[in-house]
């Protein structure tokens, strides 16, 4: 793992949701708090209200014959900052079985050729990531297991493990709205009643302990050896 000065321990917490007051927004602030309990120094990178663009530019385009290509400011701003990290925990609403444009984009243009793959040893080789993915659909909802096979295959193997990171894992936190959401065996979206007062305070409760529980077991995770 990377050392840093005095041996602290750093982490990089995205965001990606453009509403400050939205669950999302909880949960990566929740998530940080959690982190420098825990003796991490953190670094919250909420991307909408920095203004991250995530489309693709001619001068971040990877120029597959050149690995030592200098990018734009911006986004060598960003690499340090990811560099910098012992962990990254990427906090995001699942669309489509994904990750949203804006942190698909970061991805793109950040995690680019020569910095984090297309070397033999990869830059950001030893550090581990944690996704943390609030889905609509409810625990129950038989298409949660597949959403969660579909996000780890994408996010940890086809991302993480690629560019060299020695852990990673997606924590799925689903019934993140206030109304159940379920898909019948015909395909009909199923949308229950709105829960409000105790009811919807013990459900924000209940998910927030959940969400605790994936960065405890990921911090509890040993970073392999490179």
């Amino acid at each position: 793992m990377t050392q840093h000065r005095n041996d602290t321990r750093t982490a990089l917490v995205v965001l990606a949701h453009h509403r400050s007051d939205s669950l999302t927004a909880h949960t990566a602030r929740r998530t940080t708090a959690q982190l420098e309990a825990a003796g991490y120094r953190v670094d919250l990178l909420d991307l909408h209200a920095e203004g991250f663009d995530p489309r693709m530019t001619e001068a971040d385009q990877p120029d597959w014959g050149n690995r030592e290509k200098t990018y734009s400011r911006e986004v060598r701003d960003h690499m340090r900052r990811v560099l910098e990290a012992d962990v990254v925990v990427a906090v995001f609403p699942v669309y489509w079985q994904s990750v949203p444009a804006v942190l698909k984009g970061w991805i793109d243009r950040v995690w680019n050729y020569g910095f984090a793959y297309g070397r033999s040893k990869p830059r950001l080789a030893g550090k581990r990531m944690l996704w943390l993915a609030l889905a609509g659909a409810a625990a129950d909802d038989p298409v949660t297991e597949g959403m969660h096979s579909l996000l780890e295959a994408n996010l940890s193997e086809g991302i993480a493990y690629y560019c060299g990171f020695s852990h990673s894992q997606v924590g799925l936190l689903p019934d993140a709205e206030d109304r159940p959401q379920r898909v019948d065996a015909e395909g009909n979206l199923l949308v229950g009643d709105a829960v409000s007062g105790a009811e919807r305070e013990a459900q924000y409760a209940d998910f927030d302990r959940r969400a605790r529980e994936f960065v405890e077991k990921f911090l509890a995770h040993e970073a392999v050896p490179v």
